[in-house]
């Protein structure tokens, strides 16, 4: 079975249909980047105070994905490395960034980091499998059109 990524607004991360996800809305930085800026509220908490690690990789994973759709491939995670630096603060503004570093027939390769006043927390490098080319009447097309 030939998995074609579909975007129907329930995405955890980036959904705005999912009552209970982030809700993160991507800005396009570059020609092959984007960045999305959040706060975490308490209901993704790890260690008091301290964002749970599986957030962290979803906000990596996402930063990936939607830097895939900027450079105008759906793509799908293959594989992901997280190096954490810092403990990821709740209740305070964070910067989310991805980045397509190379591509090699229809494999990605990608970088993202989450940020806090220019300091790196938490960063990862990924591979993405390319499953064709973004749908220009796609909402994350249009998003990233506007940006």
């Amino acid at each position: 079975m030939r998995l074609v990524p579909i975007d129907d607004g329930n995405c955890f991360a980036c959904g705005p249909d999912n009552p209970i996800g982030l809700h993160l809305r991507f800005e396009r930085a570059g020609p092959r980047s984007v960045r999305a800026h959040v706060v975490l509220d308490r209901s993704f908490q790890g260690w008091r105070d301290v964002a749970h690690g599986g957030i962290v990789i979803a906000l990596l994973d996402e930063a990936m994905a939607h830097a895939a759709g900027a450079a105008g491939f759906r793509g799908i995670t293959a594989s992901l490395s997280t190096r954490f630096r810092a403990p990821i603060p709740l209740l305070r503004p964070l910067d989310i960034d991805g980045e397509v570093l190379w591509m090699r027939r229809n494999v990605l390769g990608l970088h993202a980091k989450v940020s806090e006043d220019g300091r790196v927390l938490a960063e990862g490098e990924g591979h993405f499998v390319s499953r064709g080319a973004i749908d220009p009447s796609s909402r994350l097309a249009k998003d990233l059109e506007r940006s």
